[in-house]
């Protein structure tokens, strides 16, 4: 039996839209913590929203080259279950983390090419409990991250990963089911994807993308699964009732 098939909506910022995610489906809520971002929450908002949320979805905070000193003072303050690293953090740092923190990391890795693919196999040995595929950001760009655009999905063709893989970079509402069907990730990570403008999420967009990636990963999970995802999925909603 597979594990559970994740949904994670990232660059949450306010308890309205973790209640919009958890209403809708959503196994993990994203923090982000980097002041470039229009998602950007300091860590006394950061650690307000994850008491909100905890209990009823997975907490991840959502960190860029972090040192040693930051990340102690947010995990303290800010308790999450999952530490994700988006930046240019190597596989002994990914490693490290893991060990500092005693928390489950999940390492997103930036895939233009199939060269990047093989060079993320480096990160498949243990160091990281989650691989987060997104798209290479623009060269001129000041964020890392896909930035709202997908890459090409055919470069996950046969690719198998012992790693749990979240599939991230420009999805929304509109392509997820494709996106799930073509690569048959872990799970699937949005942010932009379901904003209405930069860093303002919506509900609508957040209730869409949830149904689409729950449908898709419904039609390729074998009988056994799909049976216990559509029992997960009403225990869910009576729970929300």
């Amino acid at each position: 039996m597979s594990a559970p098939f994740l949904v994670k909506i990232c660059g949450l910022s306010t308890p309205a839209s973790i209640d919009a995610a958890v209403d809708a489906g959503a196994d993990m809520i994203g923090l982000v913590h980097f002041a470039r971002s229009p998602r950007h929450v300091d860590a006394d908002a950061a650690a307000r929203l994850a008491d909100h949320a905890r209990g009823r979805a997975a907490v991840v905070l959502l960190t860029v080259d972090a040192d040693d000193a930051l990340l102690d003072a947010l995990v303290a303050r800010i308790r999450p279950d999952v530490v994700q690293l988006h930046g240019r953090e190597d596989v002994a740092r990914v490693a490290a983390v893991r060990a500092r923190t005693r928390l489950k990391v999940a390492k997103a890795l930036g895939i233009a090419s199939a060269d990047d693919v093989d060079r993320a196999r480096d990160h498949d040995r243990g160091s990281a409990d989650y691989l987060l595929f997104d798209a290479k950001p623009p060269k001129d760009a000041t964020r890392p991250g896909g930035l709202g655009a997908p890459f090409d999905w055919d470069l996950l063709a046969g690719a198998a990963f012992a790693t749990p893989v979240l599939l991230s970079g420009g999805l929304g509402p509109t392509n997820v089911g494709e996106a799930v069907r073509r690569t048959r990730p872990a799970g699937v990570d949005v942010s932009s994807g379901v904003e209405s403008a930069p860093g303002v999420k919506d509900d609508a967009k957040i209730r869409a993308f949830v149904a689409a990636a729950r449908a898709a990963a419904a039609e390729i999970a074998p009988p056994e699964d799909a049976a216990r995802g559509a029992a997960d999925a009403s225990t869910r909603q009576t729970r929300q009732r």
